[in-house]
């Protein structure tokens, strides 16, 4: 506080708790990364100069600091005026050829930019004791990883962290709501859960190696009022990203109405269900992910658990899929589901169906299948109906739409941690609106759209029984 009011400086709430978190950075358990933002005009940009210049800069000498953002000119034009703004009781010179801002005790801020992913290869390399990112989703997964890199240090007295502004959607909006939104939410859903804990306790939950702080325009005072109207009066998924900061929801997305408070269970009773299936899509370096689904007597389907692991072989990823399949219990009778007693394992020859992507059952060069490997250790698999538009069709029918007042009939387990990364981050196909983009999992296996896949296996194949019944028109 006294290096801000020092610069005359007034950071709001929400600001100054992002400042906090930058703070905690100096512990060896704190944080290494602080993103920033979510909705449109929370103040992203005014925060992150300021920790960079007003608090970083003036209390450790010769800081290195880079802030890195995409398109130059809109970068230096906004580095310009927040200078002026913020650092007007401060000693400092800056070059606006070099991009360079520079403070009485040798410490720095060098404006960085890139018009192409590709340009931030002329930053690897370097050395950089604080990076800041702004519109962090601008870049992939790849690049960002890359310009990790460079945050390191050699002084003794600072311990190098990344600072990062952004709003959902984007190139990098997958591995941003991986790495900051969705520790964030378990985070605070622990903290819920746990009122009653002593400081002491709350201190020993799990160590957060990134920290997001929400922000919304009603968290920046200084907005004028026309511009909060604005974004209020947007529609549909504008309306969810830029002024609620909904990282469910992005541009172009494909499940527009997956709500995660609507279709997302924290329990299921499987004494609830009357037929149990499983799907799976194959992979090895891309993830092989099973789903274990039901439904009830009411037609609900539930997708109730996964396995999603790469670089396993079939024999390996058989055996944990019968133990995922044995957490569940089913009655040993019809009579033992009206007292709920008598309950077992569910077994893989309890399944009515067990299905599987086409190319599990294509021969290999030594005439084998994939589907003959699993079948070897228990898991017969079938082929599942492979229709792409008419599988999404299927799922958007399930969904519902909340906002329309029709009820969802498809709801997914919280631990179905892969399919609920997966869910929001798919977009429609520019060349095929009706279906969804391909997308690979990156090299560390953030993104990709294999648990969708087998999602959609699991809700768009029949069981054989119900096949011949719809084809007699019984």
């Amino acid at each position: 506080m006294e290096h801000f009011l020092r610069a005359g400086v007034v950071l709001q709430p929400r600001q100054l708790a992002a400042s906090a978190s930058a703070r905690s950075c100096d512990f060896a358990d704190g944080p290494t990364a602080v993103g920033y933002g979510g909705a449109r005009g929370g103040g992203k940009s005014h925060w992150l100069l300021a920790q960079m210049g007003a608090d970083d800069c003036q209390r450790v000498s010769g800081l290195k600091c880079l802030l890195l953002r995409k398109v130059g000119k809109a970068n230096m034009e906004n580095f310009e005026d927040l200078r002026r703004r913020l650092f007007g009781n401060l000693k400092h010179e800056f070059s606006a050829y070099r991009g360079v801002l520079s403070f009485a005790n040798g410490s720095r801020i060098i404006a960085g930019h890139f018009q192409s992913e590709k340009d931030i290869d002329a930053y690897l390399g370097l050395e950089y004791d604080v990076i800041g990112i702004e519109e962090a989703t601008t870049l992939s997964s790849r690049k960002h990883q890359d310009i990790t890199t460079c945050c390191r240090t050699s002084k003794p007295n600072w311990r190098p962290r990344i600072y990062s502004t952004t709003n959902p959607g984007g190139i990098g909006h997958a591995w941003y709501r991986t790495k900051f939104i969705l520790p964030y939410l378990e985070f605070e859903k622990q903290r819920a859960l746990t009122p009653a804990l002593s400081q002491g306790a709350r201190e020993k939950m799990p160590r957060r190696d990134a920290v997001f702080i929400p922000a919304k325009v009603g968290d920046n005072q200084f907005n004028n009022p026309e511009y909060t109207k604005v974004l209020a009066n947007l529609t549909g998924w504008q309306k969810r990203a830029w002024f609620d900061g909904d990282w469910d929801i992005a541009a172009g997305q494909f499940f527009t109405t997956f709500r995660r408070d609507v279709h997302v269970v924290d329990d299921f009773d499987d004494l609830r269900a009357r037929e149990w299936f499983a799907a799976l899509d194959y992979g090895f370096t891309h993830y092989t992910v099973c789903l274990l689904g039901c439904t009830d007597a009411d037609g609900n389907m539930f997708i109730v658990d996964e396995h999603a692991e790469r670089l396993w072989l079939p024999q390996r990823h058989a055996e944990a899929i019968k133990a995922m399949v044995s957490r569940r219990r089913v009655p040993h009778s019809r009579l033992a589901i009206a007292n709920s007693q008598g309950a077992r394992a569910l077994e893989i020859s309890d399944l009515k169906r067990f299905v599987a992507g086409a190319d599990v059952f294509s021969r290999q060069s030594d005439g084998t299948t994939v589907a003959a490997n699993y079948g070897k250790h228990g898991i017969v698999l079938r082929c599942a109906n492979t229709d792409r538009v008419n599988g999404w069709a299927e799922i958007l029918q399930r969904f519902g739409d909340v906002d329309a007042g029709i009820q969802p009939k498809l709801f997914i387990h919280r631990r179905c941690a892969r399919l609920l990364e997966s869910l929001p981050s798919l977009q429609h196909d520019p060349n095929r609106p009706e279906d969804v983009l391909k997308v690979d999992a990156d090299e560390e296996g953030v993104g990709g759209d294999d648990a969708a896949d087998a999602f959609r296996y699991l809700v768009a194949t029949k069981t054989r029984s119900v096949v011949q019944r719809k084809l007699r028109g019984v």
